[in-house]
């Protein structure tokens, strides 16, 4: 009931402040005719279009509805005319969107010229009144605003009624703060963050998130040092005191050490220096001078002209003077005498017949004027040869020497003074009373010496930035003056410049001082912006130790506990708890009313437009059809509910848009696929052929596997795998008949082949086996004579009476014409051919022993001693049968065998067909499944 009766209230006031004539107001999708007096967003407009179009804030392409719309953003004469606060072009897509900052309305429904204030760059403290009727808030951006109750009301989105904003929100009119939520972790209070999500940092801050000072800069809004100063006091919590102030004219600055530099560029040194080796200026003592431990120039001793550094032993004297031998450091001179004799007292020196006076003042000399002076007289100091005198401090005259009362002589400064003098002269002075007035450039005077930087308890006295003055006493530390103490006496602590007892608010104690927090914090523990202990009105929220301005969106600054508190669920950002203090809602079907979030009930086909929080309808009055107005009914438009033809023979054109990335992806991997599908199709169908080969073949040969486990899995891994190349191969198939001789054909060329390689072979390794047995024969009959004719000689060389027995030889032939007589022959078998009878294997094959024979090992012809058996006493045994004529023995069966074979092999006939066929015997092939 409530929003029926506000949706009227608008209707009514919407009608009332209509523009006279009607407008087309879009959002990407759907466009309304009607009046309406909004002016967020851009206006589109092409020549020859039938209007002009209001586009509200979104993205719109080349395919955005309704043909109305996609026709004039698609035109090549659109022109587009934005509203404060938006920039927009007629390229596509289009992207209409607020730039960073907010967008002031003083109507509501965003009517009205509206006044846009831009994120700031650096941050402002000032603040802009403002008179809202709407506000439209650009992405990850918050503006703070405050009301007539004076408190700061944070907005995260877009407002189209300030009206219907909770009670607590109502009555804006400052313009506090505008900030981006883009930063993380967010920037500190004078960092600003920009819409990229980086903290842009005024002149003088530091750090990822502003944080810090920059070295030369000091206190909470990082001032520069002074100029003057070189180093100061800086950091967050400093002070700015100058510390060490600029040197001016530097002695580096003219490659000078112990000297001032002349506006010329050139040095002036010191007294007692000189250039050194290097080139450097001023870097060694000069001559007549030397480098003692204190790192002086000090003055050599009297008629010494150069003496070694450190001990000031003389090295060589002047002429006429020889060196002291009580002190090494001096030469004395002889003592004058006249040529009677006579020496000459001090204060007279010798003409050459008398003693003469010296000058007044010489105390000795060699001659009578001032000029020839060796010790100088009461008062007076030797310096280049001549006796000078001094003032009250101790200055010989003319120079900037002072006066040493022991070596009578005008003596050097300290190497960093440029003068110097004694607090109380007198003749009894020593050098080591001199004190510096003055220093070189760079160095500061305390307690009448030149050092580098003032001592602890002084301070750098700013009226001449040389002179270390005493702190006051209630101060243990102090800079710029004797009463600003850096640390206090008596366990006190030092803030801003005063000791006192506790520190006071927004500082801590460090080291005996109180320093002061971060500028984010109004209490803290450290110096780190993070180091907050309670935060300030500006930047309320205590979150890790970290002030910050403001809770996320979706929370609020619940002041009674001082913490963030989340909204209620249908708030997309509140103000307060409960769902009644709704900035924004967080569903896109409703819409913000008195600080609730209600059910839209928006008009027709239009809806909440994302961003706005408001609904088109809301927007664009569009006057029922069957009103009674007087005024004239809504120009017809054609396109303005039409959506955009995708038939091509439709008059509207049609967009061919680009294919996106995932589409092309999709479309290759389909035709990847059916590629793919079509191989293993075709794969299947050539193993099938194959397989139907392959057991046409094996039919014809009896190959038949039974069906075991094996055999399956084999076939199976040929299905999957495939065969290897050339393994399965079939010849066509051909006659039985023809197969059959083509096998038998092949089968008597391959033996006939290998029959003749035997028959090769055979041959050569007989002619060998026979050249063997020959020469093995004739070797052994050698030996057999030799042996015989050895023992012959033996007997007949003997000693012994002949033996009544009958000759060895004559038995051995008595008795093998015996044997061969009983065996019915005539012939006398020689002695060699008994020996080298056929062996058994030789009888039994026919062939010759591939083998040398077996002897017995006969001794030495020559080591045989005379035997004492004569030739009666040897064995039957032992005699050789006698020679015998050749017999024929019947062949063995193994004899026969290799005969027949022999012949066969030299027939020309070919053997019988089929006598030599192997049968063929399934030997069981391969164990591997796959390959069988």
């Amino acid at each position: 009931m409530l929003s029926g009766i506000l949706t009227t209230s608008f209707f009514f006031a919407a009608a009332a402040a209509a523009q006279s004539s009607p407008n087309v107001v879009c959002v990407a999708g759907q466009c309304l005719e009607g009046f309406t007096n909004t002016t967020i967003g851009a206006t589109l407009s092409a020549s020859g279009a039938a209007t002009s179009l209001l586009l509200l804030p979104g993205e719109y392409t080349s395919t955005t509805n309704p043909s109305l719309l996609h026709d004039i953003l698609t035109s090549s004469s659109a022109s587009i005319s934005a509203s404060p606060g938006f920039d927009a072009n007629t390229s596509l897509p289009l992207n209409l969107a607020l730039q960073p900052g907010v967008a002031v309305y003083p109507q509501a429904n965003y009517s009205g010229q509206a006044t846009f204030s831009q994120l700031p760059s650096t941050p402002s403290n000032s603040t802009s009144k403002i008179s809202p009727g709407s506000l439209a808030l650009a992405s990850n951006v918050w503006v703070a605003v405050s009301g007539s109750s004076s408190d700061r009301t944070i907005f995260w989105d877009s407002v189209p009624d300030v009206s219907q904003l909770p009670s607590g929100a109502s009555g804006l009119s400052q313009l506090l703060d505008i900030q981006s939520s883009a930063c993380s972790p967010p920037c500190a209070g004078a960092g600003v963050c920009s819409a990229s999500g980086t903290c842009s940092c005024p002149p003088g801050f530091n750090g990822t998130s502003c944080e810090t000072c920059a070295p030369g800069f000091f206190g909470p809004k990082c001032q520069a040092c002074p100029a003057d100063c070189k180093t100061c006091d800086d950091g967050m919590t400093g002070t700015g005191r100058c510390l060490v102030p600029v040197i001016k004219n530097a002695p580096s600055t003219c490659n000078c050490l112990n000297g001032v530099c002349n506006s010329d560029g050139s040095c002036s040194c010191n007294a007692g220096w000189t250039t050194g080796t290097n080139g450097t200026a001023c870097a060694k003592c000069a001559p007549g001078f030397f480098l003692n431990s204190d790192g002086n120039c000090a003055v050599c001793g009297l008629g010494c002209t150069q003496c070694a550094d450190g001990n000031g032993d003389c090295i060589s004297c002047k002429t006429g003077f020889t060196q002291n031998a009580n002190d090494r450091t001096q030469c004395i001179a002889p003592q004058a005498t006249t040529s009677t004799g006579t020496v000459c007292p001090d204060g007279s020196f010798s003409n050459g017949t008398s003693c003469q006076p010296c000058s007044p003042l010489c105390q000795t000399c060699s001659g009578p004027t001032s000029n020839d002076c060796i010790i100088c007289g009461v008062g007076k100091y030797s310096t280049n040869g001549t006796c000078v005198g001094t003032d009250g401090n101790g200055v010989c005259s003319g120079s900037s020497l002072v006066a040493d009362n022991n070596k009578h002589e005008c003596d050097s400064c300290p190497s960093k003074c440029t003068t110097c003098k004694y607090p109380s002269f007198n003749v009894a002075s020593t050098i080591d009373q001199v004190q510096c007035t003055g220093c070189l450039p760079g160095f500061v005077l305390s307690k009448g010496q030149c050092v580098e930087s003032c001592p602890t308890g002084t301070f750098l006295d700013p009226k001449d930035n040389v002179t270390c003055s005493a702190c006051d006493s209630s101060c243990g530390t102090c800079v710029g003056s004797s009463t600003f103490c850096l640390t206090c006496a008596n366990n006190q602590l030092a803030a801003s410049g005063k000791c006192v007892a506790s520190c006071p608010s927004n500082t801590f104690s460090s080291s005996g001082q109180c320093i002061t927090c971060h500028p984010d914090c109004a209490t803290c523990s450290g110096s780190s912006f993070n180091q907050c202990s309670s935060c300030p009105a500006d930047r309320p929220v205590l979150t890790n130790g970290r002030c910050l301005p403001t809770c996320s969106k979706s929370q609020y600054f619940d002041k009674t506990s001082s913490s963030c508190q989340s909204c209620d669920s249908s708030c997309s950002s509140c103000s307060g708890a409960g769902p009644s203090n709704c900035l924004a809602c967080s569903s896109s079907s409703q819409v913000l009313r008195g600080g609730t979030c209600v059910s839209s009930s928006c008009k027709g086909s239009s809806s909440v437009i994302s961003g706005l929080g408001i609904c088109l309808s809301d927007l664009v009055v569009v006057p029922p059809s069957s009103s009674t107005s007087s005024g004239s009914p809504l120009p017809s438009i054609t396109g303005i509910d039409t959506p955009i033809s995708t038939s091509p023979s439709s008059n509207t054109t049609v967009v061919k848009r680009p294919l996106k990335w995932w589409e092309i992806l999709l479309m290759a991997l389909g035709c990847a696929f059916i590629f793919v599908f079509f191989l293993m199709c075709w794969r299947r169908r050539m193993r099938k052929r194959r397989a139907a080969a392959t057991a046409t073949f094996a039919a014809a040969k009896n190959l038949n596997h039974s069906r075991s486990w094996r055999y399956r899995l084999a076939r199976f891994g040929e299905r999957l795998f495939g065969h290897r190349k050339g393994q399965r191969w079939m010849l066509p198939k051909e006659d039985e008949a023809i197969r059959l001789e083509k096998l038998r054909a092949a089968e008597e060329a391959r033996y006939g082949h290998d029959m003749e390689k035997l028959r090769v072979a055979e041959d050569a390794r007989h002619d060998r086996d026979m050249a063997k047995l020959r020469e093995s024969e004739l070797r052994h009959d050698r030996e057999m004579e030799n042996l015989i004719g050895t023992y012959e000689y033996t007997r007949a060389g003997s000693s012994r009476a002949p033996s009544p027995l009958p000759s060895l030889r004559d038995y051995d032939h008595d008795h093998h014409s015996h044997k061969a007589s009983s065996k019915g022959s005539d012939r006398v078998r020689p002695t060699n051919h008994l020996v080298a009878e056929e062996s058994l294997y030789s009888q039994i094959t026919g062939q010759p022993r591939r083998a040398p024979e077996p002897r017995q090992p006969v001794r030495n012809a020559a080591d045989l001693l005379p035997s004492r058996f004569s030739n009666t006493t040897y064995s039957s045994w032992l005699t050789p049968d006698p020679p015998s004529p050749p017999t024929h023995s019947a062949p063995t069966p193994a004899q026969e065998y290799a005969r027949s074979v022999t012949q066969l092999a030299q027939t020309d006939a070919p053997p019988q067909r089929g006598a030599y066929w192997l049968q063929p015997t399934n030997t069981g092939g391969s164990r591997n499944p796959f390959l069988r």
